[in-house]
């Protein structure tokens, strides 16, 4: 049994993106394969999905809603899980198999895509990781006893994992494209130029704006003064993927 993990909170994204992940992992996996969903709303999600309360973490407020909370993963135990599990972002696009992420350097405990804007400095974006429950439970033990003084010392929390953990392997830097930092053409070409889907590439991740939607519809919203430069034209092949 593959396990993959992802986890939902707040109002941004709502069921139906957890749900539209459960439908294209079934499409991209040949192995049997389940989705665990760490949540605090559980309205609306697929029944097939396995779906669990949020894991415990002290954390400021301030950062409660961001993705500082996926350091609760790194706890020495989670609900439902054991072993090597793939975690997943909810604001991705599956366009290849992931049946390959499992097979991966088996014998590491945490491989992670190379962070697209800081390539060659260590850094991991954890859109997309695998790892080995309570294998790296110092993560959230350094956490959990300095929660301010972590994010004083770090700008975002894979960062703070990046440097913090004892082993790290990158995949395949063909796998994982990023919509707007790798596939998206730069500007002025995105007014005329549609996002082109390489073949190799298994997963699209959408990093802040636009979410998978607004760039299937050629949406991008922003304020009116930066619209001179994001601009998203209508993309076919996530309507055909993003399902």
């Amino acid at each position: 049994m593959q396990t993959i993990v992802c986890m939902k909170w707040g109002t941004r994204y709502p069921a139906e993106f957890a749900n539209r992940l459960w439908s294209m992992i079934k499409r991209n996996t040949r192995r049997e394969t389940r989705l665990v969903c760490y949540t605090d709303d559980f309205t609306g999600l697929d029944p097939e999905i396995v779906a669990y309360p949020l894991p415990p973490i002290v954390i400021p407020e301030r950062v409660s809603r961001k993705p500082w909370r996926k350091i609760s993963l790194w706890a020495p135990e989670l609900p439902g899980l054991a072993g090597d599990v793939l975690f997943m972002d909810l604001d991705l696009v599956v366009t290849g198999s992931l049946d390959e992420f499992f097979d991966f350097e088996p014998t590491k405990t945490f491989c992670v895509i190379e962070n697209w804007t800081q390539m060659g400095s260590g850094i991991g974006n954890t859109s997309v990781y695998r790892f080995r429950v309570g294998a790296h439970s110092y993560i959230y033990d350094q956490f959990q006893k300095d929660g301010e003084g972590t994010l004083a010392r770090f700008p975002n929390s894979q960062t703070y994992i990046s440097r913090t953990i004892r082993e790290k392997t990158f995949w395949p830097a063909e796998w994982c494209e990023s919509f707007k930092h790798t596939l998206m053409p730069r500007w002025p070409l995105n007014f005329v130029l549609t996002t082109k889907l390489p073949p190799a590439t298994k997963v699209v991740a959408f990093t802040g704006k636009p979410d998978p939607d607004e760039a299937r519809d050629g949406r991008w919203e922003a304020p009116w003064y930066k619209k001179i430069y994001k601009h998203v034209r209508p993309t076919p092949w996530i309507a055909e993927h993003w399902r």
